[in-house]
């Protein structure tokens, strides 16, 4: 069975890299475009332009910390014939949704993403594995693409992300695999900040953990969110980040050599409410299955068990797999979208195509993208 999801390859510099993914990627993109416009006409009553004229406050954050990903979305827009505006408006479509004040339409959907990290001592590899369930609005099985980035004289990396965006769980050629998981709090009100998909792809270029946590820690955020970063050397951290600066931030580690985390805060941000279990609120259920599963310390994992794990039905539909709610004629249908399995040490990812209790779970043939030797290795001490 081939992946349903498409791969595309793109190199060369932030533009043309944009202009080729937004080529190849643009019926995709179009369709993310007009879905993300019914989105916001229906859960705040927003028309398109008013979502567009909101994202507009994030060019100046993005444009400070990395103006390079502008570029990208240029390209992109550039590739798949629509305005800048627009790609914009994608990338920052989480922030948008806050500054709708629109939590109301995260309160329908109950599923958004279970990730996990597991150190060798768990696997039957020996070597750390991690990755998640991807869950959020159906119409994404339609816009995933697996975008394989070359960047010359930097870290070439592979995304799995809806067409358009900059990216979301990724591996790269250092060895970092990066997870997340949407969380929200009272401060997310869309204040201008970096928005989440930017730090998203700013991770893809981490060449080490303690990049990620620059990243994450260095730049005033716009919204709540989670970052898991997992390295070939089999160091796993986890942020759990509010909106702010590095003072509203948490960092978890793995414990009984497992880590996993779903979309509630494990330590909630100080002078903040943590609203997640409101806005999603099958969190701790999720959580409550998939941790012993995957921390059961009789049990060797390697993907395809952890895939059993993804595909658990327990709390039906808002299950670790989760699917849409039958009982629900009109609204938003919100599912898992894809699992995503990463072994950073050896640079493969498996991907199945849609909810992993009905597709396999397959391995993303990348052709030596992430076998390129990155800026940092040649000067790593041998041993």
């Amino acid at each position: 069975m081939e992946q349903r999801y498409p791969s595309i390859r793109v190199g060369g510099g932030p533009r043309q890299r944009g202009r080729v993914y937004g080529e190849a990627a643009r019926d995709r993109v179009r369709i993310s475009r007009e879905a993300y416009e019914e989105a916001f006409g229906r859960t705040a009553g927003w028309t398109w332009a008013q979502a567009r004229d909101a994202a507009a406050a994030y060019v100046a954050p993005v444009e400070a910390a990395f103006p390079q990903y502008l570029e990208e979305m240029r390209g992109i827009a550039e590739g798949a014939g629509l305005p800048f505006e627009d790609v914009l408006t994608l990338n920052t479509r989480t922030e948008v949704m806050y500054a709708a004040k629109a939590r109301q339409a995260a309160s329908l959907g109950r599923g958004e993403c279970t990730s996990f990290a597991l150190l060798g001592e768990r696997t039957a590899s020996g070597r750390l594995l991690a990755g998640q369930n991807w869950d959020w609005l159906a119409h994404c099985t339609e816009t995933v693409v697996v975008l394989e980035v070359e960047q010359p004289g930097a870290v070439n990396f592979v995304t799995v992300v809806e067409a358009g965006l900059l990216a979301k769980a990724s591996l790269n050629a250092a060895g970092l695999a990066v997870a997340t998981n949407a969380l929200v709090t009272s401060a997310d009100r869309g204040a201008p900040g970096l928005p989440y998909h930017v730090i998203l792809r700013a991770l893809a270029d981490c060449e080490t953990p303690a990049d990620g946590v620059d990243v994450v820690l260095g730049h005033v955020r716009s919204s709540s969110a989670n970052y898991l970063l997992a390295s070939a050397d089999g160091l796993v951290l986890d942020l759990e980040a509010a909106p702010g600066d590095y003072r509203a931030v948490s960092v978890l580690e793995p414990e009984g050599g497992a880590l996993v985390h779903t979309n509630h805060f494990l330590r909630p941000p100080a002078g903040q409410d943590d609203v997640s279990v409101w806005a999603m609120s099958d969190t701790h259920l999720r959580r409550q299955r998939a941790l012993p599963a995957l921390a059961d310390p009789g049990r060797r994992h390697d993907p395809e068990s952890i895939r059993g794990v993804l595909a658990d039905h327990a709390g039906y539909p808002f299950g670790v797999c989760s699917h849409a709610d039958p009982r629900v004629a009109d609204g938003p249908a919100w599912a898992t979208i894809t699992a995503v399995v990463m072994d950073p040490a050896e640079r493969r990812l498996w991907l199945t195509s849609g909810r992993p209790c009905e597709a396999p779970l397959l391995e993303v043939e990348l052709g030596g993208l992430l076998h390129e030797p990155t800026p940092l290795a040649k000067h790593r001490p041998a041993g």
